[in-house]
């Protein structure tokens, strides 16, 4: 059994931070990447709209960067994927996929969330060329071009409204026949001119070449097939946060985020934090991870000194 100060499980930016500070605060943390080390962020190209970089930095680079940052420091970040936790009782026990078995004295959970996608394969194949589930990350890209975005709630309307500032036009694919988002969004949405509803459709293909995405193959609920030309493709029908493993034990709200205590990281047992997309419905953005990640390991010192 190997004995851990401080295991931060998750390798995006959260975690990263998280291993950045814990290295400086010198409480020897330990890192464990998961299935997708750098998170959701290295599905996308260019970023364009984290600080220090003018001209914008690959999305894969800021990741190694910070990963290398935090080995430099000192954290021994491991590839791997946990695979069951008991957070009972102190100290945590967490086990590993292979087969390692660790007590760990506090537990930063930065597993993150991961977006809804209708699950096509064409869709798959244009990820990152066009295809996107953050317009906040990718819209700027798209300036005075066609877009479309996917869903009917509040998250569907605030990119599309967010699109509309940028775009040429706005399509949203809505497969009922009324929004689902507040009464307020959908205001903000008919009020926008440049945002047309295509009402009781379903993507039935993103159609593409070798340079992205050129449009999508829709379908209404009377049967009938169209095409609309788009440059680029939005998912907004949701996330999934990666809570699953710890949700025995930690709190959630209904939609599967962990719960924190205010403004502090700290869930509702004792030693465990909860950094990044994982405890965050609202903003999903790399700065805001890396902010909450710092927040993450700053509060484990202080509970690992008390």
């Amino acid at each position: 059994m190997e004995k851990v100060r401080c295991l931060i499980i998750g390798g995006g930016p959260a975690g990263y931070t998280a291993a950045i500070y814990a290295s400086r605060a010198a409480i020897s943390p330990v890192l464990y990447e998961g299935m997708e080390p750098g998170g959701q962020l290295t599905t996308t190209t260019v970023v364009e709209n984290f600080p220090g970089y003018p001209g914008g930095v690959d999305a894969n680079a800021l990741m190694a960067d910070m990963r290398e940052q935090a080995v430099r420091l000192g954290a021994d970040i491991r590839r791997g994927t946990i695979v069951s936790a008991d957070l009972s009782q102190r100290p945590f026990h967490i086990a590993v996929d292979d087969g390692t078995e660790i007590e760990a004295e506090c537990v930063i959970i930065a597993t993150g969330a991961t977006a809804r996608y209708l699950g096509l394969p064409s869709e798959q194949k244009f990820r990152g060329l066009g295809v996107s589930a953050c317009a906040t990350c990718d819209g700027f890209f798209y300036r005075k071009k066609d877009v479309a975005v996917v869903g009917g709630g509040d998250t569907a309307c605030e990119e599309a409204t967010y699109l509309a500032g940028l775009c040429r036009k706005v399509y949203m694919i809505v497969r009922r026949d009324v929004l689902r988002a507040s009464v307020a969004m959908q205001e903000r949405v008919a009020a926008t001119p440049n945002i047309e509803i295509l009402w009781n459709c379903n993507t039935r293909e993103v159609l593409g070449d070798a340079n992205g995405v050129t449009g999508a193959r829709l379908e209404r609920s009377n049967g009938e097939v169209f095409d609309i030309a788009v440059d680029g493709f939005f998912l907004a029908i949701g996330h999934n946060p990666q809570s699953g493993l710890f949700s025995q034990w930690v709190k959630t709200d209904a939609a599967g985020y962990i719960v924190t205590d205010g403004h502090s990281s700290a869930t509702n047992v004792e030693g465990v934090f909860a950094a990044g997309d994982v405890q965050d419905p609202h903003y999903r953005q790399a700065i805001t991870a890396a902010a909450s990640g710092c927040r993450a390991a700053l509060d484990a010192e202080k509970f690992l000194k008390r």
